[in-house]
């Protein structure tokens, strides 16, 4: 027994039951930047729990300020509206705003990684949209089309309802459909546009296009590592680690990945272990 006892101290000096847990939410670009985290724990000689597909924003941030996990991957726009519940703002104001504020709970923000997953117009790469690449482009055109949105973006208020106030924009009728449909109906021509998310994988496989918000109507939502300070403290190489991802993901790196997973049916751990084997 003693001998025993012996023996797990000094596993316990050598960090031998130490882990770095890294969370995510419960969606496939989670799973995948969930992955890449953990990846990077590992790259950096740190040992890396995974707790990936935890829920919603709410349990993930729960759980890591409760220090069930370290690190995630959270949204700078739903950081800010979601839990913050303070009004949106341009991406340097609402960054420093989130930062500041995670602070003083003890939780820091690292260096985001490339892309914002906020919502999108899209429409199909054709002779019918050549010319329009804003939305405001769009406004003319968009009297004579038919819109597909999901039930949650037709009705609330920081959705359609005040994007066509913001840029006068109307369509010929509004369909509303499961989100699971919209890329299927633009592209079958059972619609003209659709609301999507900017790094969905549909919109890279099937050869669409995303409508520029120039009037950035949407509250940016881009994406960084969020890790508690204690985590940082106890391993100094871990905030190297997480600043190194800084920059390294763009939209259209995110849809190859997703579409990867859902649509190719691969794991997430392999597509960002041939992600992260690929040069730069």
């Amino acid at each position: 027994m003693r001998a025993l006892l012996v023996l797990s101290l000094l596993v316990a000096a050598c960090g031998g039951g130490e882990r770095v847990v890294v969370g995510s939410k419960n969606f496939t670009e989670q799973r995948i930047v969930g992955e890449l985290l953990a990846q990077t724990v590992e790259a950096a000689g740190l040992r890396a729990e995974r707790r990936l597909d935890l829920g919603g924003t709410f349990v993930c941030d729960a759980a890591l300020r409760a220090g069930q996990i370290d690190v995630y991957v959270e949204y700078t726009g739903t950081a800010l509206t979601a839990i913050l519940k303070q009004p949106p703002g341009d991406p340097a104001t609402v960054l420093a705003r989130v930062q500041a504020a995670y602070a003083k709970d003890g939780l820091v923000w690292t260096a985001r990684l490339g892309f914002d997953n906020t919502f999108a117009l899209v429409v199909r790469d054709d002779a019918g949209t050549k010319g329009i690449a804003t939305i405001s482009d769009a406004v003319p055109a968009a009297r004579g089309w038919v819109a597909g949105f999901g039930y949650e973006f037709a009705q609330r208020p920081d959705g359609y309802p005040g994007l066509g106030r913001m840029y006068g924009l109307a369509f010929k009728d509004v369909r509303t459909m499961d989100l699971g449909l919209i890329y299927r109906a633009l592209v079958e021509r059972g619609v003209d546009v659709v609301a999507g998310n900017a790094t969905d994988g549909q919109i890279r496989h099937l050869g669409l296009r995303v409508l520029a918000d120039d009037k950035h109507y949407f509250p940016p939502y881009e994406a960084a590592p969020v890790v508690r300070q204690a985590a940082l403290e106890r391993w100094p190489v871990l905030w190297r680690a997480l600043e190194g991802l800084g920059g390294t993901l763009t939209a259209d790196d995110m849809r190859r990945l997703d579409y990867a997973v859902d649509g190719e049916h691969r794991s997430p751990a392999d597509v960002v272990r041939e992600l992260r084997a690929s040069p730069p």
